[in-house]
């Protein structure tokens, strides 16, 4: 059986393009009948739309989702896409591609605004356009369940209470910032459960980083003076905060306290070099979003910078795709509404262009906000100067990521020639395994494309065969190529009519660490299968495995290959080959962990964590728990006569 039809985009990256590329061009005769029946489909729902506000998701034969919208009156909305003359080559083919279409109405447009975007983010289908890098933004939280409340790093929801402050543009930001304000206010950053253990001060007080509140140095009233004024800093003030530290300190001069006064002058220093490190000048600002676009060669970048009590927080490049036949203020539009589906909006956002959904946008994040959101474009003054920065930032931004894309083209090309391909590889597959003499053993792959890594199309694979012995590196690899592509071959035999499909998930290479026995595992592998075209390439270090730079290439025909020292192409394959490694090592840690707290317990089927905790509880080790009667078990806090029967019978098989 032959590999994917060739021309079939083989990653989403490349399923993007495809679905450009198609759409930019003239619908074929044979896609009329298509196109007729994606009509009918929205017509039939048509019939059935109220004239109210709400959001259409336009579904495959498969059932994916290919668009998502909302609208102010539905039924309208919809209608248009029956008039397909009128609409663009890109909307035709998806009309052409829609078979069903799911529904939800809301109380308003601006509802509706919101739900789109949580869509979007949700099923990132093929014909909107997408926030590439939808990766969680950082903060600072100040922790408000504690006597001596904590400042730390957060990502992701936010449960704790506390105060939030960001967004921050980058790890790097909220660390930088930390630090400063760490010699500025002296709040502690330890785990609640390092502080209660401390009888003496840890290093960070020694370095005039911590009050050391947990042993006492200050008292909870003069701690809480630290924590408002940094609350105060953090929140706009950081003027009025520097003002009651000179007074501070000149008070601790006259009175000849020289130590707290030289103290109290390393404070406004630390506040200085936060201020000073502005990469610009947000001073009168406030709270305020910064958005500016660059297009170029039809692909655009939009330039981010966040400010926060006028202070910069960073800035960050974001490059939306789907956006073939789009306009600018449509793209920066859909851009924003993405955007601050993850991030509590400001309550002042500036951009650089006119959005004809301007109100409509600001309506939307007026509850996110907690009062009325201004989105504006500044014309002249201070605002417009940072909109002006913002937009040669975009450009700068764009020019790196072409040319960053370009040399990505460029070693793909040579990657194609050096491994004598017929093309340059549009998703790659790269496995390895990790074990501890056996234990623990499992796969993982990772894929890359043209844009680098699919990390969220990584994939880990438990070694469970009983005929994979432990510690069997060839038979690990086997099981692992033998599951990921005997379903491969089994989802392509069910829709080999469906070359998208196909292509969006049959690799162009495969890359496997190792040298000449996992390859000739790997071999086998495909072969027994019957794919016949599948590129594959083992990596493995050379004769002397200290030597960086002397990996060599084997081929299923036995051929070996090796590439110069300092060459572009190793380097990428090298990094390929240590982000695997460095995916199983993890995964594996991952497993051995789990593994050193797993229970017996975990065993008995219907025994979830709650009553495996009451059973523990009670009984005070998993022994007791499978020497104890019946009856003894009955009498266990929230264990029914039921589940005490099966917890019997799994332990004490029955005649």
């Amino acid at each position: 059986m032959a590999r994917t039809p060739a021309g079939t985009p083989p990653s989403p990256d490349g399923a993007e393009r495809f679905l450009e590329e198609r759409a930019s061009s003239t619908l074929r005769g044979s896609d009329r009948p298509d196109l007729e029946t994606g009509v009918t489909a929205i017509r039939e729902t048509v019939k059935t739309l109220p004239a109210k506000p709400g959001v259409y998701r336009m579904l495959d034969a498969r059932g994916d989702v290919l668009y998502v919208g909302k609208a102010r009156v539905l039924r309208n909305r919809v209608a248009n896409y029956t008039q397909v003359d009128r609409l663009p080559l890109r909307l035709q083919r998806m009309v052409s591609q829609t078979r069903e279409m799911t529904i939800v109405t809301t109380n308003s447009e601006a509802e509706a605004l919101l739900l789109e975007a949580q869509l979007i983010k949700r099923f990132r289908p093929p014909y909107n356009v997408l926030l590439r890098d939808d990766k969680s933004f950082p903060f600072i939280l100040l922790r408000a369940d504690h006597a001596y409340p904590r400042i730390m790093k957060h990502r992701g929801a936010r449960r704790a209470s506390g105060n939030y402050y960001g967004p921050f543009a980058s790890a790097g930001s909220v660390n930088t910032t930390i630090n400063s304000l760490q010699k500025l206010f002296l709040l502690r950053s330890c785990t609640d459960g390092f502080f209660s253990r401390r009888d003496r001060p840890c290093l960070l007080y020694q370095i005039k980083r911590c009050s050391a509140p947990c042993v006492g140095r200050i008292d909870e009233a003069g701690y809480g003076e630290l924590v408002r004024q940094a609350k105060d800093f953090l929140g706009g003030k950081s003027s009025a905060v520097q003002r009651e530290i000179e007074a501070q300190m000149a008070e601790a001069a006259e009175a000849l306290d020289f130590e707290r006064a030289a103290m109290l002058r390393d404070r406004l220093r630390a506040a200085t070099f936060i201020q000073g490190s502005q990469a610009i000048n947000a001073e009168g600002l406030g709270n305020a979003d910064i958005f500016a676009m660059a297009t170029k060669g039809g692909h655009m970048a939009v330039q981010a910078f966040f400010v926060r009590g006028g202070q910069n927080w960073g800035h960050r490049a974001f490059f939306p795709t789907h956006t073939e036949g789009l306009s600018e203020e449509e793209v920066m539009t859909a851009f924003l509404a993405q955007f601050y589906e993850e991030v509590p909006p400001p309550r002042c956002i500036l951009v650089d262009r006119a959005l004809p959904e301007a109100d409509l946008l600001a309506e939307a994040l007026k509850e996110a906000a907690g009062g009325k959101v201004e989105v504006s474009v500044p014309q002249r003054g201070d605002r417009r100067r940072l909109i002006e920065q913002a937009s040669r930032n975009a450009v700068e931004a764009l020019d790196r990521r072409m040319a960053e894309t370009g040399t990505k083209a460029k070693i793909h090309r040579e990657l194609a020639e050096f491994l004598e391909l017929s093309e340059p590889p549009q998703r790659i597959e790269v496995y390895d395994n990790s074990h501890i003499q056996g234990t623990n053993a499992l796969g993982a792959m990772v894929v890359a494309g043209p844009e680098g890594f699919l990390k969220n199309q990584y994939r880990k694979f438990n070694i469970k065969r009983a005929e994979t012995l432990p510690g069997d590196d060839y038979g690990m690899m086997r099981e692992v190529m033998a599951r990921r592509f005997g379903r491969l071959v089994q989802e392509q035999g069910a829709m080999s009519d469906d070359p998208d499909r196909e292509g969006g998930t049959w690799p162009d290479l495969v890359l496997i660490d190792g040298g000449k026995g996992q390859m000739s595992a790997v071999k086998e592998v495909v072969e027994e299968l019957g794919i016949e075209d599948l590129p594959l390439i083992a990596i493995a270090k050379g004769p002397h495995h200290g030597r960086e730079g002397r990996e060599v290439f084997h081929f299923p025909d036995g051929r070996e290959k090796m590439l110069p020292v300092n060459s572009p192409l190793l380097f990428y394959l090298q990094r390929l080959r240590d982000e695997v490694h460095r995916y199983a090592i993890g995964a594996h840690r991952g497993k051995r962990s789990r593994a050193i707290t797993a229970s017996p317990l975990d065993e008995i089927p219907g025994i979830g964590p709650a009553r495996k905790r009451a059973l523990l509880l009670h009984f005070g080790t998993a022994g007791k728990v499978r020497a104890a009667s019946l009856e003894d078990l009955q009498r266990a806090p929230g264990v029914s006569e039921a589940v005490a029967r099966t917890i019997y019978d799994f332990y004490h098989a029955r005649g």
